[in-house]
């Protein structure tokens, strides 16, 4: 499988990541990105940077987006001269975009009709897992397009976990992330009493990381990117709120009243985080700054 062709729609620091991991293991990568200022980068990570969009549409034996709407999958789906226009040979589109359920069925009925295959395959692991190739993979689409392109994936990720059929992979990590922003909530109220209580969060967090109160962001990001103030994970604010948006209008739109939800929702909606700031801030901009000077 090596050589084989590899398109990577989307540069940002996910899309690129998976871009050189791919080229490390020896695939023919073409990389596309609106920002032309990506090309130095690539060049520099064995990926053939093209300007043109269609021209990656019409050589990719296997596509790979990382972009951070719908619409922008499916614009590049349905790009004039593009994939639905192409019959010399089944592509697989791999959508690690965190997507909805909704989109991602429609557009796998819509490839299918060009004979070709979609995986809605959303991922976790942030920058550092795309860039070592240690990603989490949550694919939802045809069994046999999976096998079409598992060493595509398993060149990309440490774990690939077929959840379902179309939709399923946007399903699951919605619900991931959905937990993730309750989390970080949840964890930045719990420090915040400790603090107030006359007990460190640094000595907390680690009581609450032995015992039954931790999760994802009490073991790995509070530590790493919050207690430290660096806030660099690489994920944005702007695309958690996102996530949660997605992840309640699917709750809409199955009929559910989940009250807990909304309000992490209205919660991260309303607090004066701005959209680029870096997602783990949410854990960190109510503290008192006062407690944080004397960690």
């Amino acid at each position: 499988m090596t050589g084989q062709q590899v398109g990577v729609v989307g540069l940002g620091q996910m899309g690129f990541g998976m871009a050189a991991t791919l080229a490390r293991a020896g695939f023919a990568v073409q990389g596309h990105d609106i920002n032309p200022a990506r090309k130095p980068s690539c060049d520099e990570a064995g990926i053939a940077f093209r300007h043109d969009l269609g021209a990656v549409l019409r050589e990719a034996e296997v596509l790979v987006v990382s972009l951070p709407y719908a619409r922008d999958v499916e614009a590049v789906v349905t790009a004039p001269g593009g994939l639905l226009e192409r019959h010399d040979g089944r592509v697989v589109v791999i959508d690690t975009s965190t997507s909805d359920p909704t989109t991602s069925r429609r557009l796998a009925v819509l490839l299918a009709g060009a004979g070709h295959g979609l995986l809605d395959a959303p991922v976790s692991g942030g920058p550092s897992g795309a860039a070592s190739g240690r990603l989490t993979v949550m694919a939802g689409g045809a069994a046999e397009d999976l096998e079409r392109v598992r060493p595509v994936l398993e060149a990309m990720a440490a774990r690939i976990v077929h959840v379902g059929p179309s939709g399923a992979g946007n399903i699951a990590k919605l619900v991931n992330n959905l937990l993730v922003a309750a989390h970080l909530i949840t964890t930045g109220e719990a420090m915040r009493l400790s603090e107030a209580a006359g007990l460190s969060a640094a000595e907390a967090i680690e009581v609450v990381n032995a015992a039954t109160g931790r999760s994802a962001v009490s073991e790995a990001m509070y530590p790493r990117w919050v207690l430290p103030g660096s806030f660099n994970s690489g994920f944005s604010a702007g695309l958690m709120r996102k996530d949660v948006r997605l992840a309640t209008g699917l709750m809409s739109e199955v009929g559910l009243d989940l009250p807990l939800s909304r309000l992490v929702d209205q919660l991260w909606r309303e607090a004066p985080l701005p959209d680029p700031e870096d997602f783990t801030r949410m854990a960190d901009y109510r503290r008192d700054p006062q407690s944080r000077e004397t960690e």
